[in-house]
């Protein structure tokens, strides 16, 4: 105790003093107004008491005031300094009135500076982002990354005609350039309100700025493909919110994106039912095994995952229970059943055609509009059944593929066509790492039909794509990004192989297909489409299936179904398969044709002319069945189906 007194009595006055003003002066701007406030009340009444005291005159006949007139008096010079060049008195009434004044005005210009500071404060927090969103039944996205533009528009689009719809960022970037950036990107958002905030969604305080226990859906973006340590992030994101001590009782709808499926089983014991997990570059690396066999297939997939035209529906019809699911396949005009949500909650692509529906089963749609679903009464009128081609038995043939590049996904790649090619096919494999024959080696062993090969060498490389016969091959892949190189330096080497490929398809006459893989979406501008050519850009589909989940759960267990080898997949076949050519049909034909073989007709591809329907690529998916169409030697017809022949 008295080591503790003596270093005590060594802070002087001055200095304790100092010290107590600091802290007053950290308190705040309203802690500040008080105390000018009292100070003030304190000064005009000294100075008044003074003039009490002095029993000074005022006025020409100099009248002695009480003291609550000299505090009046004190207080409008103190407050008005014009005052003074009119009054009157003794030489002491106006010698402590011009001290009022001055001392007033150094006191107005403290408050004005104090008020000044507060407010200049306040709009750097709310510049900065760190107030409260006070929303329900929102919609919240946790990260930032140029995929975010393509979320925000499908919600935008998603929430058209709902009267409060809102959109909540928390990101780790300034908020007025959040709401810049897409202001830019998106133009206005009609009826949507977008409220950025800034902080890290790891942060259980920062988290509590978003309100999340009130939100519709939480999607959590998957960082930049560079980064490291991107799916760890990830899984820390989940527990801030399923362990956050303020969570709410009900369980939250979170939709996360998981680069590596090794992360999957942690994934899902940390967020258990609450978390629809999407493997980002598993299913990407499934869509570019699946489109670089079939040209035009990746416009499907965009179709089928985008809001803005065909969409998937759940939709429970009363009308066809105790019927054959075949029987669903005729009765809509405007929209194409595509499997069965059983009562159980398991969900079926293309079941058995005489599977019956049963009540509580909902059907899976694809519908443009799910208020205009009207039945068709006796849809049997519109078959054509002479111009119906019965399947044929066909030859598989191997098939050559060649993959430039390589990343992560390329293992999946391989592993996905081995289960679509004939016995024989061939993958060829070119890439600047030597490290890639050893993994080749240890994963692709034991494929059943394929045959695996590799060359190491620069697959940008002119010189090297000459040497390596391209027009030999049927299938071309172009894989991004290198753990040795950043996402721009990656692309652009996509886009140099692309544009050797595409003049060495020009130069040899060959039709091979290629599918190139672009990582940022903003550099797709960069390289026009100009032939059946598939990109694949990983951020676009990425946002896409993100969104659709957001939006509605019980879709992730669907495309789940739909992007597996196993089970049915979209595959393009010939239309002289299934019709006539050269003569009009309406689709009811098609479809009908497709049941005779167990699979759905969703749509076509009309390569041979220009449809004011179609899409990219001549796509159109969901027809009007009652439209009649001509094919003719090179179009396709879309179908959903357990194989390709």
């Amino acid at each position: 105790m008295a080591k503790k007194k003596m270093r005590m009595s060594k802070v002087n006055l001055p200095t304790y003093l100092r010290y107590k003003f600091d802290n007053i002066m950290s308190r705040g701007v309203v802690t500040l107004v008080i105390g000018l406030f009292g100070i003030s009340v304190f000064f005009v009444a000294l100075i008044s008491l003074i003039a009490t005291l002095l029993n000074v005159g005022v006025g020409n006949d100099l009248h002695h005031d009480s003291f609550l007139d000299l505090f009046w008096a004190t207080l409008t010079h103190s407050l008005d300094g014009g005052v003074i060049s009119v009054q009157t008195g003794t030489w002491q009434y106006i010698l402590l009135m011009l001290i009022a004044t001055i001392g007033g005005m150094i006191l107005l210009s403290i408050l004005i500076g104090v008020l000044n500071s507060g407010i200049s404060k306040k709009l750097d927090e709310l510049r900065r982002g760190h107030s409260l969103v006070i929303e329900e039944n929102h919609t919240i996205i946790l990260g930032w990354s140029p995929q975010i533009f393509y979320i925000i528009a499908e919600l935008i689009v998603a929430n058209t005609g709902k009267k409060h719809s809102c959109i909540s960022i928390l990101a780790e970037k300034d908020k007025v350039e959040m709401e810049e950036d897409i202001r830019l990107k998106l133009g206005s958002t009609g009826k949507t309100k977008i409220v950025c905030r800034r902080g890290n969604p790891i942060d259980l305080v920062d988290l509590e700025i978003i309100n999340p226990h009130t939100a519709k859906s939480i999607i959590i973006l998957p960082p930049e493909a560079e980064a490291d340590d991107s799916d760890s992030q990830m899984i820390k994101m989940i527990l801030a919110i399923t362990n956050n001590p303020h969570r709410r009782h009900d369980r939250y709808h979170i939709v996360a994106g998981i680069r590596d499926p090794d992360n999957l089983e942690v994934a899902h014991l940390v967020g258990k039912n609450e978390v629809s997990i999407v493997l980002v570059e598993d299913v990407i690396a499934k869509i570019i095994a699946q489109t670089c066999r079939q040209p035009g297939l990746s416009v499907v997939f965009n179709e089928l995952l985008d809001f803005q035209r065909n969409k998937l529906y759940f939709h429970e019809e009363n009308t066809l229970v105790g019927k054959p699911f075949s029987k669903a396949l005729f009765a809509f005009k405007q929209a194409m059943p595509l499997g069965i949500r059983f009562a159980d909650g398991r969900s079926q692509l293309n079941p058995p055609l005489e599977t019956r529906i049963e009540r509580g089963d909902i059907l899976i749609l694809c519908a443009e509009d799910e208020h205009n679903l009207r039945m068709v009464a006796h849809p049997e009128q519109y078959i054509d059944a002479t111009v119906i081609r019965e399947s044929t038995p066909k030859i598989r043939q191997p098939e050559r593929t060649l993959i430039l590049g390589w990343n992560r996904q390329a293992i999946t790649i391989i592993h996905e066509l081995n289960n679509y090619v004939s016995l024989g096919s061939q993958v060829h494999i070119v890439a600047d790492s030597s490290e890639v024959e050893h993994t080749i080696a240890e994963e692709c062993s034991g494929l059943d039909n394929l045959i695996v090969t590799f060359k190491k060498a620069d697959s940008s490389n002119r010189r090297t794509l000459d040497s390596l016969n391209c027009h030999t091959y049927h299938h071309i892949i172009i894989l991004s990004f290198s753990p040795n190189r950043k996402i721009q330096e990656a692309d652009a080497r996509t886009i140099f192989t692309l544009l050797h490929l595409r003049d060495i398809a020009d130069n040899t006459g060959h039709p091979f297909t290629m599918v190139s893989q672009v990582l940022d979406v903003r550099n797709r501008e960069l390289v026009n489409i100009t032939r059946a050519d598939d990109f694949v850009v990983s951020d676009k589909l990425n946002s896409l299936m993100v969104s659709q989940v957001s939006e509605n759960k019980d879709l992730a267990n669907v495309f789940e179904d739909l992007f597996r080898s196993e089970g049915s997949e979209i595959y393009l076949k010939p239309a002289s398969d299934y019709v006539e050519l050269r003569k009009p049909i309406s689709f009811y034909s098609i479809i009908e044709s497709a049941r005779r073989r167990g699979e759905i007709a969703l749509g076509c591809r009309l390569l041979s002319r220009f449809d004011e329907d179609a899409l990219e690529q001549g796509v159109i998916v969901n027809p009007d069945k009652s439209k009649m169409l001509t094919f003719f030697e090179e179009d396709k017809i879309i179908v959903l189906a357990e194989n390709d022949y």
